[in-house]
């Protein structure tokens, strides 16, 4: 058949048209499936959708180790970590066991879907699957919210996913959000359960086994079902060999391994912190502490022995370690046992009120010495306190006599404290306190009264080891720290830098415990502490407070229904139980003992009163002062006798002492009794003066209406050397022997009470005895 050339050039127009047309049909319908397939790629994407988890609450140490978690609003155990936080082998061996071309794929992979759909094809079920990290990420997203989403479009957002944060974001959403068993989600919360430890801890066995979980949570669940889990194990193990991740010793010596699971409970350390921010953890926020999980930890279990073994007598105990250069808490114990404590544990004893006792006792003494009331090395008394119905005695119910006030607060005598309060008042005191955190000072000052200095308040042991904090930063105060995230406290000075100096000479001492210091010749010697014991009234609460320069430590024990009990004196219970935590803490390379520098100067005392020394003190000598300190408050003690000059060396000197405690001033000495002395003896002896010590000058008394209630044993100063006369106003009332003290008996009036020695030595003071109209109620 010929064809003309035109025919031919028709139907070539022809086919070269409808090629054309064909041709344009394809690069049209390409174009289509590009234009598409970005606009599926470039649609924007929820991310979040797939990576973001509802946390669990934690409270994390100040090293990051977890303290507590709380379950999160799913009710399960999500504890989200970087990759920086998990370990590199259980990286590897999920990749291994789930992924094994993570790293090469765009969050799809062809060859495993080839694969699997081939050996499925072959033996006619599903056998293997294909499913990508990105795809299995996908999926759990969907679950978590009740949707679900088929191969292809998990495929689908799985490539789209990828595209938009990276392989790597994907195998750490993945790793926090795998289901381990149970309500365990994520890596670090399964290590958690089964190992104790966190997911960088691992060990090649253990992140074998975890990373086998997710395939199947139940069914090698490792506690229902433990040789499930070996076997799950050990195939985790051969891949990550195969894919060269591990070499062939590890692989045998890790599968030599057992289980070694341990099911054990979250952290749960200190929990009275962690019910204090609930609403934050319960909301899922991560909130990073000042404590140290390893003090915490010592602490938790010093509290619990030391009330273990009071048998009973003791129900509970709290205590608090602080940092004293950064003021940031290292451990905090609300009481001896969370759950088992009688009264409730999980009442917080850290932010009881209770009574201090001689806790207060250093902050007088610092506050008076600020005041210029008061000089460390002045000569106070403890003897009998008579005024009215307040009668303050020592613990032990016995007087020291003549005593230093370092020496008083060191001893803790309440006389002293007493009297020295007397001139400081007890407004100035309570605002003093209040300035230094206590919160639970909320009476007017004149109810407290004297009294305050021995503790008639209430003082919660956090706020009171803030006080102390001040004092071990030598009078610099600064608030407690607890949380990282909290600002750097603004620091005020409440007193000055040398008053603080003299707090840390008086209160520095071994423990009962312990070697002194001075026989110590090693160079390991213990570091230097100062401490205050404090017992409350009625033996309800005990306590201690330890404090340098590098720590301070605060502990309480005591009953939560307040029930009193013989054990409970702060030297007794409370010292050994703060100084075995003291000295367990680590040691620092920070200064332990504050500097003098220039805050201290030297002074010339009268060695008999303590005081700035007169011109008529014959005996003196040199010591410390804080340097901002007035001088104005001389020796009072020493005069001339009459017709003596400063020049006339030959002339009696005349001291004078306080006829009673109450008032009790060496620097403005009142009703004195006077006896003379020769100048210039350098051991100056003097004798015992009669001095009327019961009823005190001035004293009141309150008649009760009770049998035998209404009178009072006369003392004096002499009692045990000589008999005396005793006489109300101008009629005798009888005589006292060593041997046989007389007693008198009160009624409503103003009295004068004389005494007198066989010598003729004679004491007279005044007294006064109220009565009730209607009697006492």
């Amino acid at each position: 058949m010929t064809i003309s050339w035109n025919r031919f050039r028709e139907l070539s127009s022809a086919v070269w048209a409808k090629a054309q047309s064909s041709w344009r049909m394809l690069l049209w319908g390409a174009l289509g499936c590009a234009a598409l397939g970005s606009l599926i790629f470039l649609w924007p994407m929820d991310v979040e959708y797939y990576t973001k988890l509802p946390p669990s609450g934690e409270m994390l140490d100040r090293s990051g180790r977890l303290l507590y978690a709380a379950l999160n609003e799913n009710g399960d155990w999500l504890l989200p970590r970087s990759l920086e936080e998990i370990d590199p082998r259980m990286i590897n061996a999920v990749i291994a066991a789930e992924d094994q071309r993570f790293r090469l794929h765009p969050g799809v992979d062809p060859i495993a879907i080839f694969r699997a759909a081939w050996h499925n094809l072959t033996k006619r079920r599903i056998v293997s699957g294909a499913s990508t990290l990105a795809m299995q990420v996908v999926k759990m997203a969907h679950q978590r919210r009740g949707q679900s989403c088929g191969k292809i479009g998990q495929a689908l957002q799985a490539l789209r996913l990828q595209a938009r944060i990276g392989r790597w974001e994907i195998l750490c959403a993945y790793l926090n959000a795998a289901p381990y068993g149970g309500n365990l989600t994520g890596c670090e919360a399964a290590a958690r359960r089964y190992f104790a430890k966190s997911a960088l801890e691992l060990t090649l066995s253990e992140a074998a086994l975890l990373s086998g979980l997710p395939k199947s949570p139940s069914r090698y669940s490792p506690i229902k079902y433990p040789l499930r889990a070996l076997q799950r194990r050990d195939a985790v193990l051969r891949r990550m060999k195969k894919e060269g991740f591990i070499s062939d010793k590890e692989y045998v010596e890790a599968k030599k391994q057992s289980l070694n699971l341990r099911n054990e409970p979250f952290p749960f350390i200190a929990p009275h912190l962690a019910m204090q921010w609930k609403s934050e953890l319960d909301g899922g926020r991560r909130i990073q502490t000042t404590l140290d999980a390893n003090i915490q930890r010592m602490a938790e279990r010093s509290v619990a022995n030391a009330v273990r073994r009071t048998w009973g007598e003791i129900d509970n105990g709290a205590a608090i370690v602080i940092d004293s250069e950064t003021a940031q808490v290292l451990a905090r114990v609300g009481s001896a046992d969370f759950f088992h404590t009688p009264g409730g544990g999980q009442f917080d004893a850290c932010r009881a009120a209770r009574s201090p006792g001689s806790a207060l006792k250093p902050f007088t003494y610092a506050l008076a010495m600020e005041a210029n009331l008061l000089y460390a090395s002045e000569i106070l008394i403890d003897d009998a306190w008579d005024q009215g119905l307040y009668n303050p005695e020592n613990f032990n119910q016995q007087y020291q006599g003549l005593v230093s006030a370092s020496d008083a607060l060191k001893r803790s005598l309440n006389v002293p404290a007493v009297a020295i309060l007397q001139r400081l008042g007890a407004d100035r005191l309570c605002a003093f306190l209040q300035d230094a955190g206590l919160s639970t000072l909320t009476l007017p000052a004149e109810q407290y009264g004297l009294s305050l200095t021995l503790g008639n308040c209430e003082a919660q042991l956090e706020e009171l080891a803030g006080a102390y904090l001040m004092l071990a930063n030598v009078g610099e105060y600064r608030p407690l720290r607890l949380r990282q995230d909290d600002p750097s406290p603004a620091t005020r000075r409440l007193l000055s830098r040398g008053v603080g100096l003299k707090l840390y000479d008086a209160l520095e001492g071994n423990f009962p415990s312990e070697v002194p210091r001075q026989v110590i010749q090693t160079v390991s010697a213990a570091p230097r502490v100062c401490w205050k014991t404090g017992t409350s009234q009625g033996y309800r609460d005990a306590w201690t407070f330890l404090f340098n320069r590098q720590y301070v430590v605060g502990v309480w024990l005591g009953n939560n229904d307040a029930r009193s009990s013989n054990r409970l004196i702060g030297a007794r219970s409370a010292l050994p139980l703060a100084a075995k935590i003291f000295r367990a803490l680590p040691a620092k390379n920070s200064p332990v003992w504050p500097e003098a520098q220039n805050d201290l100067r030297e002074v010339e005392i009268c060695a008999v009163s303590g005081l700035p020394a007169s011109s008529w003190c014959l005996n003196r000598k040199k010591t410390l002062f804080p340097r901002e300190q007035y001088l104005h408050r001389l020796c009072d003690m020493h005069y001339p006798a009459s017709g003596v000059t400063a020049d006339n060396a030959a002339a009696a000197i005349v001291e004078r002492w306080p006829g009673a405690a109450y008032g009790w001033d060496l620097a403005a000495i009142q009703s004195p009794i006077i006896s003379s002395l020769a100048p210039h003896d350098s051991a100056v002896v003097r004798s015992e003066d009669l001095r009327i010590l019961e009823p005190s000058q001035r004293a009141e008394y309150l008649l009760t209406g009770e049998p035998d209630g209404d009178r009072i044993r006369l003392r004096t100063s002499v009692d045990a050397q000589t008999p005396l006369h005793w006489y109300l106003g101008e009629r005798y009332i009888g005589d006292s022997t060593p041997e046989q003290p007389l007693f008198l008996l009160l009624e409503p009036g103003e009295y004068k009470l004389s005494c007198m020695t066989p010598n003729g030595k004679i004491d007279a003071v005044n007294y006064k005895v109220l009565a009730l109209e209607g009697g006492i109620r």
